[in-house]
């Protein structure tokens, strides 16, 4: 029998216990953390630009067709589109969960492709997205002037041009974006009338811009083939694009046969300004650009949090002065207090079996061997999750909870018989552990399928849930599977070198604790007894009671409301706001800036992120929305219920609800992210 070689073997048992303790602590250090597993659906999103295009041209000229192409790609959920005055077009393709995120934009970009001859010129020349979508919003950085001295444009390009790119650098970022601001731009204001009497149409504006803004290839001077005796070479250099405002302002529009000509200046009034203004940002009053990170769906939230703080604190050294950056919305704030408080659970939970342990056993070397027993079989399960492509998050963490009273029970069933032997039967620690092997292998096993078959099947359940209940089934099994490897191996080789037989009266024997628990413990044992015999006789009466039981079971689950994973408080809160079609952008600043007072004024909010411009719903950019976070203060001031983020978010939905400006409402930041 296999527990007798390593009874023989103690060494050997140890070793093998070691190396999965090891495995395990490695594969802790490498898995991804993350409040759920990942289970939103792939996301490929397909961006395309019409400048001065309203939502309907976009419609019919760019979103038909690329849809019509797009539609029925392989492995497609369901697609969707938006539309925007602003020129920008968007379609989101979705693909399950467990599909390969780069096979599907290729596909979908293989189908995009047959749709670009059937677009404007306009926007082929502007290009097309095709990029997988991170839909796990990680952090929001704002950027903003103490005093005021820069604007939003100045913001938005400090961000594009010296921390975008270093921040998606960083491994496990997905995705980066910017709201509020844009691109500085060369702005023309033409002079309709002006143009009207020189004959000059749009048209020769923007061909003359064309022409004569320009990146020109000049080529060189001295090149071979050359005349015999070329000494050197040259370069030639030519002026590049145009950057200022005078450049742009002696763009020639019509030479005259004076030898006089018509500029752009004469036409027009020409001024650096932004790309566009269909955005604005706040960080509470101050004007502000955000730059939004996504986070890949493999990547470990917290290391990915901790490397953009690092290196935005390595690029603060290099800011202006007056320019300063913060971090007020942050997901792994909660994840990281929601995991806190599993592991100091999973801790009290270990610690509470095996006080237990000890209780019963009233021997600290019997109680010695399960509590080395838990701890393998709990951290070798890390690596095989690391195996099976699992993160550590609040699911695989609960199911480590529930597994700490199941793994100890095997090594309990065999401390209990060796004792039982070595009092019984007089034999040595070492003889005792063989016959209690004999005794116990078939059981041991038997227990341990009874509990794989329990939990085996729901790893196979489908969509969503299935995926949840994958991981808690999966880390219970293996923690269950590991746990009957030591009580073969690990328990019967330390219960060899470990217990000792029992010659005369130990401390624990001695102890009162132990005597009253004891004198308890007969009691109502005996009373239990007593009442299970008497309870035999009348067994009909025992069945109609336990369908009584069962019966009242089913209607108190009827009545229990149901759902899929229910709303924490995050540490913030979302508000949309949508005001009537048409509204100009200053309106609904105007009013935002209204409900951002309000909020201020909530108990437990100590700052506003504002957009203008913006709807979190559609993820599009329209003058009459609005997006804001209120962010809460520390969990720990705010233990009240009047504190708490659903008694905010009634309170405010009140105030909200009698504003006559805009529709607004605020909810919760969603359970699962994406």
């Amino acid at each position: 029998m296999i527990s007798k070689f390593f009874i023989d073997r103690p060494r050997f048992a140890i070793v093998i216990a070691i190396v999965i303790t090891i495995s395990g602590l490695i594969a802790m250090l490498k898995l991804p953390v993350s409040q759920y597993p990942n289970i939103t659906p792939s996301t490929v999103q397909v961006s395309a630009t019409y400048p001065g295009a309203d939502a309907d041209t976009l419609q019919k000229t760019v979103i038909e067709p690329l849809e019509a192409q797009i539609n029925g790609v392989k492995r497609m959920m369901y697609i969707s589109s938006t539309s925007a005055d602003n020129g920008q077009a968007t379609i989101n393709i979705t693909f399950p969960a467990d599909t390969d995120g780069d096979i599907n934009t290729v596909n979908v970009q293989n189908r995009e492709k047959l749709a670009e001859a059937q677009l404007p010129q306009a926007v082929q020349s502007q290009g097309i997205s095709v990029k997988e979508k991170s839909t796990n919003m990680l952090l929001i950085i704002d950027l903003f002037s103490t005093d005021e001295r820069y604007d939003e444009i100045f913001l938005s390009n400090y961000i594009n041009l010296y921390i975008q790119d270093e921040i998606a650098r960083i491994p496990g970022v997905g995705d980066t974006s910017i709201m509020g601001g844009a691109n500085y731009s060369m702005r023309i204001w033409l002079d309709a009338e002006r143009m009207g009497n020189l004959g000059i149409t749009v048209n020769d504006v923007t061909n003359a811009i064309k022409g004569q803004n320009v990146q020109v290839s000049a080529g060189s001077l001295g090149d071979e083939p050359a005349p015999k005796g070329q000494i050197f070479r040259y370069t030639i250099q030519t002026q590049g694009r145009l950057e200022t405002t005078d450049a742009f302002g002696d763009i020639v529009l019509r030479a005259l046969p004076d030898g006089s000509s018509v500029k752009i200046k004469d036409v027009a009034r020409i001024e650096l300004g932004a790309e566009n203004y269909t955005q604005t940002s706040f960080i509470n009053d101050k004007k502000s650009s955000k730059l939004i990170i996504y986070q890949l769906p493999e990547g470990n939230g917290l290391q990915i949090a901790e490397a953009c703080k690092a290196k935005m604190e390595q690029l603060k050294k290099q800011f202006p002065e007056a320019l300063e950056y913060s971090i007020m919305y942050d997901t792994t704030k909660f994840i990281s207090a929601s995991i806190k408080e599993v592991i100091i659970t999973l801790f009290e939970a270990i610690l509470l079996v095996i006080l237990v342990t000890y209780i019963f056993l009233q021997d600290w070397r019997s109680a010695l061997i399960p509590t080395i027993a838990i701890p393998v079989s709990l951290i070798g399960t890390f690596a095989v999750m690391l195996a099976l492509g699992y993160s550590i998050n609040l699911i695989t963490l609960f199911g480590l909870v529930l597994a700490i009273g199941i793994v100890v029970d095997d090594a309990i069933v065999v401390i209990e018989n060796v004792n039982r032997i070595m009092e019984e039967e007089h034999l040595s620690p070492r003889d005792a552990a063989r016959k209690t092997m004999d005794q116990v292998t078939g059981p041991v096993i038997a227990t341990t399928l009874v509990l794989l078959a329990m939990f085996i099947p729901v790893c196979f359940l489908p969509g969503i849930t299935g995926a949840i209940y994958r991981q808690f089934g999966v880390t219970i099994s293996i923690s269950v599977l590991i746990s009957s490897i030591n009580a073969l191996t690990l328990s019967p080789a330390l219960s060899s070198v470990i217990l000792r037989p029992k010659t005369g009266k130990s401390f624990e024997s001695r102890f009162f604790i132990f005597k009253i628990f004891n004198f308890f413990f007969e009691h109502v044992t005996g009373a239990y007894t007593a009442i299970v015999k008497k309870l035999v006789r009348i067994a009909a009466i025992v069945v109609i009671a336990y369908c009584g039981l069962l019966f009242v079971g089913w209607k108190l689950y009827n009545m229990i409301p149901t759902g899929f994973i229910p709303s924490e408080d995050q540490g913030a809160f979302f508000i949309n706001v949508q005001l009537p079609d048409a509204a100009s952008l200053q309106r609904t600043t105007a009013v935002s800036e209204q409900i951002r007072q309000d909020v201020l004024k909530l108990p437990g909010v100590i700052d506003v992120m504002t957009v203008n411009g913006f709807s979190i719903l559609t993820s599009s950019s329209a003058p009459n929305n609005a997006f804001l976070v209120g962010i809460l203060d520390d969990w720990s001031k705010r233990q009240t219920p009047n504190l708490k983020v659903d008694s905010l978010i009634n309170k405010l939905g009140a105030q909200l609800y009698a504003l006559p400006e805009a529709m607004a409402f605020p909810f919760q930041v969603p359970a699962i992210p994406g």
